[in-house]
């Protein structure tokens, strides 16, 4: 096509714009299919007129829907939101206004998808639009226009309460396998965390665990506050990626509200995942573990629209946790390996320890709060680095216990390690427990000093006997 054709399609795509913003006539704009290749439509005759991100509707029986996610040889490509049944060359595409989401406080206790339409509807009924639009894209606020991260919040739980505490605004990343109860750990912390609101995106989710963890794992009283954002494994890329987006704006629509949101996903791998797939039917090529550059972007971008809010009156804040699928407790792969230098510490959660039985399954030497010692005072530091030696020096001697070859009285410090190990980890299990910050670290100070031996008296050695000459 050459340039000054281009530049004709181009000032006509502009003449109908403009006529597509005067009412009460909006002017339509449809393309043909010319192609079908991989989910994805070439589709002609839509040239200036569809940016990228703008929604489409197939004119197949029944309509499907799309969305253009880039150009190749000036035809649209356009990736579906369902099955590419139906469709046929010269199939009509007709470009769809915006579909704006209006949020209100009516959606807390809800299940929505991607595009804010209720999934609850049969028992819950339609839900009621708020008053303005938000925005899927929004942008982080300012570097220097946002506030320090704030106080500890209250968790509930005495692992978070003290060695891994969680503050307004922090963003914490839990880095697991299947099946070690990263879903039970947001459940609980969407219950007990000291916020106004939870935004829980759940992407990629097998379909049945969606209604498990909803109505079994978070209770009646954890989704009062909450609203669920989610798109099951069978949903296509483009409705796993829009899942987050939205997720994340309605955790921005909150906070510019004056409320503490907490904001969870599980997980940021399928959301990673989708991104990929997509940006790889655009034709972007792969790099980093078959990820394309643009994903880590993306991530990075979505990850900075969550924390401390703008530092104004009357804005909350966002705190957030995302969960991270490692493959093979590989912690060094590159996704986890990306996004946790992005974010403001991680959590690792064990298999070993979940065999076991101890839940939350979180391995504490592993794992960091970059919030401290800020956010402790000296005596409570001074408390977990005792703790945290005690739970290393038993690591390091477990090999030599399960053989039998430490004898009690040896050494004083590891005698206080293997006297503190039962508690330790009955402590951290915390159970059906709901302490406070107060609570926890009273019952962890009592676990240390209970623990402690008086020094073993040293060993007499026999001085060597004189050797004549």
């Amino acid at each position: 096509m050459t340039t000054a054709i281009q530049d004709r399609l181009a000032g006509y795509g502009r003449l109908v714009r403009a006529l597509q913003a005067l009412e009460p006539h909006p002017l339509t704009v449809f393309g043909e299919v010319t192609a079908a290749r991989s989910g994805v439509l070439e589709v002609a005759g839509l040239f200036g007129f569809a940016p990228v991100g703008t929604l489409c509707r197939i004119e197949t029986e029944p309509a499907a829907r799309g969305e253009v996610i880039g150009f190749r040889g000036g035809v649209h490509l356009v990736m579906l939101y369902g099955r590419a049944d139906g469709v046929s060359p010269a199939t009509r595409v007709t470009v769809l206004p915006d579909a704006p989401v209006r949020p209100s406080d009516a959606w807390l206790g809800r299940i929505v998808d991607g595009f804010g339409q209720p999934l609850d509807a049969f028992t819950h009924g339609r839900l009621d639009p708020g008053d303005g639009p938000i925005s899927l894209h929004g942008a982080p606020p300012r570097a220097t226009e946002r506030r320090a991260v704030g106080a500890r919040l209250e968790t509930g739980t005495h692992v978070f309460n003290t060695f891994l505490p969680l503050c307004r605004g922090q963003r914490l990343g839990l880095f697991a396998g299947s099946g070690v109860g990263k879903s039970s750990l947001l459940a609980a912390l969407a219950e007990r965390a000291g916020v106004d609101v939870a935004i829980i995106g759940l992407i990629g989710e097998r379909g049945r665990e969606v209604g498990e963890f909803v109505q079994r794992t978070l209770g009646s009283e954890g989704l009062a506050r909450s609203i669920v954002v989610a798109a099951t494994a069978d949903d296509p890329p483009l409705l796993k990626r829009r899942a987050l987006f939205l997720a994340t704006a309605l955790a921005e629509y909150f906070r510019d509200r004056g409320r503490q949101v907490l904001l969870m996903v599980d997980s940021l791998t399928r959301f990673a995942e989708a991104h990929r797939d997509i940006a790889m039917t655009a034709g972007e090529p792969p790099s980093a573990r078959s990820f394309p550059p643009s994903t880590f972007a993306q991530l990075s971008h979505l990850l900075e629209r969550a924390g401390p809010g703008p530092d104004r009156d009357g804005s909350g804040d966002i705190t957030a946790l995302y969960t991270v699928l490692v493959q093979g407790s590989d912690q060094e792969e590159p996704l986890a390996d990306a996004v946790r230098g992005m974010l403001d510490g991680h959590v690792v959660l064990d298999r070993d320890i979940a065999e076991r039985g101890r839940y939350p399954a979180i391995d504490v030497l592993r794992s960091v709060s970059r919030s401290l010692p800020h956010c402790a005072t000296a005596a409570e530091n001074a408390l977990l680095l005792d703790a945290r030696k005690r739970m290393t020096l038993y690591r390091e001697m477990e090999p030599m216990l399960r053989l039998g070859a430490y004898r009690k009285g040896t050494d004083a410090e590891t005698d206080a390690a293997i006297a503190a190990h039962p508690p330790l980890e009955g402590f951290l299990g915390n159970g059906l427990a709901r302490p406070s910050i107060d609570e926890s670290f009273g019952l962890l100070r009592s676990i240390v000093s209970q623990s402690n031996v008086p020094a073993a008296a040293p060993m007499r050695r026999p001085r060597p006997a004189a050797v004549a000459p």
